[in-house]
């Protein structure tokens, strides 16, 4: 049986994964921003993001009395540690790709995989193929963020390429099967819910690995600042707008969404960082937007 949604359902899950995607590009510099003056290990940063959205949305939570009659079932509690360990194995497994080869190629690597994923996790649940507008979509989005991330001189060589290369596609599976497994709503588990206690999961199951690197966190007006937004802005509130758009969107557009993130990050790096965006990357840019656009009209 097929469901037929309104258009204001839709219009309303559309802005919620578009704003996710925009909001997840500002998340990006400000990680490498707590990096740098913290002096923190990329997965510490990772680990810090899980907690300290998870901690923010528990306190919404506890202010606005969602912790009351919290569901404790069986269902509710799978999807919460499922959920906990695809957003800490999304965030860890991205950045130790970071690690072994570029930002830029990691990130084309993951979220330009992602849409593929995902379509093909929906065509393995759905046992059937898909359809060539989302096939079409798909490649356009590829070759946009090709355009727009491609860097040759930053390419590694050798076993670090293919451990990183190995790390982008790993985190990229692993959102996929996020964006598919969360669609699906479970009673008692609102959007907020679900991000809060699944950031917070993941970042307990993951801070063992942290803390080999070292977490110590400097308590300076500036990396506090950095810290309160990231877990804030681009965590707490970009995947609860993400896990409330994935209720009435398709998955395919839902992951098309994503390829905001690194759009946004690459004008943000030529604003605040004076980075210049090339022709090709503008062009890339474009066929974003143009993959998103067509995916929604699916």
């Amino acid at each position: 049986m097929s469901i037929v949604l309104g258009a204001p359902a839709r219009d309303r899950s559309a802005l919620s994964l578009i704003t996710a995607g925009i909001l997840w590009g500002t998340g990006g510099l400000a990680g490498s921003l707590l990096a740098r003056h913290a002096h923190l290990d990329p997965v510490a940063v990772a680990v810090y993001r899980l907690l300290l959205g998870g901690g923010l949305a528990v306190a919404l939570l506890a202010v606005s009395g969602g912790l009351r009659g919290l569901p404790r079932t069986r269902a509710a509690a799978r999807r919460i540690l499922v959920t906990g360990v695809l957003l800490g194995a999304f965030q860890v497994c991205f950045f130790l790709a970071v690690q072994y080869i570029s930002v830029s190629i990691a990130t084309m690597a993951t979220i330009g995989m992602l849409p593929v994923f995902v379509a093909l996790g929906a065509a393995v649940r759905d046992r059937r193929l898909p359809a060539p507008a989302t096939l079409l979509s798909i490649g356009v989005a590829v070759i946009g963020l090709v355009l727009l991330t491609w860097s040759p001189g930053s390419v590694g060589s050798g076993r670090g390429l293919v451990l990183g290369v190995g790390f982008a596609l790993l985190s990229a599976a692993g959102f996929a099967v996020l964006t598919l497994f969360t669609g699906t709503p479970v009673e008692g588990l609102d959007p907020l819910r679900t991000t809060a206690f699944g950031m917070l999961t993941g970042g307990v199951l993951f801070a063992p690995a942290a803390l080999r690197f070292g977490m110590a966190l400097p308590l300076t007006p500036d990396v506090l600042a950095i810290a309160a937004y990231l877990g804030s802005v681009p965590t707490a509130l970009a995947y609860t707008l993400y896990l409330r758009g994935l209720r009435t969107a398709a998955p395919v557009f839902a992951a098309m969404a994503t390829l905001l993130e690194p759009l946004t990050t690459t004008v943000l790096a030529a604003i605040v960082l004076g980075e210049r965006l090339t022709v090709q990357g503008w062009i890339g840019g474009g066929l974003l937007i143009l993959a998103l656009g067509m995916s929604s009209r699916r």
